[in-house]
């Protein structure tokens, strides 16, 4: 089964997208499955990850209603309120969807993300990492060292670092976003998303732009704990769905086997996820 492990699909009037403003005109319409569909057909793609893009207990319901009716999203990666006490009825309200995979933790929208180190977020984490909840973690180059303090205070949590963590590419930089992606592939619950390159690049970007940074994901993450993810929508921001996987393929193709491109392209997301019958986590 092959699988976009990163996705969205969003109702802008539903309003509580605060970073699709009008000046993003590409993004600031309505985004739904029937959007996608010939794009998936094209690259043989069988299902998707629905990940959320607010910041909002409404909009994970949205997308689990939606998830409901359309059966090419293998799942929802949602959204939990960890300054409220009732987290965990939340995260079980959820539960009660098939479709619900786990939570995504927006650190690149934290004011200062180094609150994820305060007691209430580490009790909250370690509570995901106990149960299995599968953890994406959207946060930037910038935002790593912290991310390898949280690893270091619940080294059992089962995440996903989004966008390859968010490198600089655009000014082709590769330290120290190197050495902390290193550290950080030293968790082996830890996977890592090969996936929003485009839209971190410079406008004119070419596919060798982003080989040094995917050769660095699978020297550091192994065949094993990488995901293939378009980011679509976003990513029309900078390019096409077709370039985004015509630049890991090409990336890629001399330096992983078919078997490889397999895991990357599916095997792997489907075993993060738990999306096999039975093998949902616990609450």
């Amino acid at each position: 089964m092959r699988i976009d492990a990163h996705q969205h699909y969003w109702d802008i009037s539903r309003d509580d997208y605060g970073w699709i403003t009008q000046d993003l005109s590409l993004l600031y319409r309505n985004f739904y499955p029937s959007d996608l569909k010939n794009e998936l057909i094209d690259h043989n793609i069988d299902r998707t990850i629905l990940v959320q893009a607010a910041a909002s207990i409404s909009e994970t319901e949205f997308l689990l209603k939606l998830g409901n009716k359309e059966d090419s999203i293998a799942g929802i990666v949602g959204w939990l309120d960890l300054e409220k006490d009732n987290y965990k009825e939340q995260l079980k309200s959820f539960q009660s969807n098939s479709k619900f995979l786990g939570i995504r933790i927006m650190m690149q929208d934290m004011e200062d993300e180094t609150i994820v180190l305060n007691q209430r977020y580490l009790e909250a984490f370690t509570y995901f990492a106990n149960i299995g909840l599968p953890v994406d973690l959207l946060v930037t180059h910038q935002q790593l060292g912290t991310l390898v303090k949280l690893m270091e205070e619940v080294p059992h949590l089962r995440g996903v670092i989004d966008h390859l963590g968010k490198p600089d590419i655009h000014r082709q930089l590769l330290h120290p976003w190197c050495e902390k992606m290193k550290a950080l592939s030293s968790y082996p619950e830890l996977f890592c998303k090969i996936s929003g390159m485009i839209t971190e690049s410079r406008p004119n970007w070419e596919t060798d732009d982003f080989k040094l940074y995917i050769d660095h994901i699978i020297e550091c993450f192994g065949s094993h704990r990488i995901m293939m993810g378009s980011d679509w929508p976003v990513c029309l921001l900078a390019g096409s769905y077709t370039d985004v996987i015509t630049i890991i393929e090409e990336s890629l193709r001399e330096k992983l086997s078919k078997h490889e491109m397999e895991l990357l392209f599916g095997t792997n997301a489907y075993e993060f996820y738990k999306l096999g019958e039975g093998d949902q986590f616990e609450v």
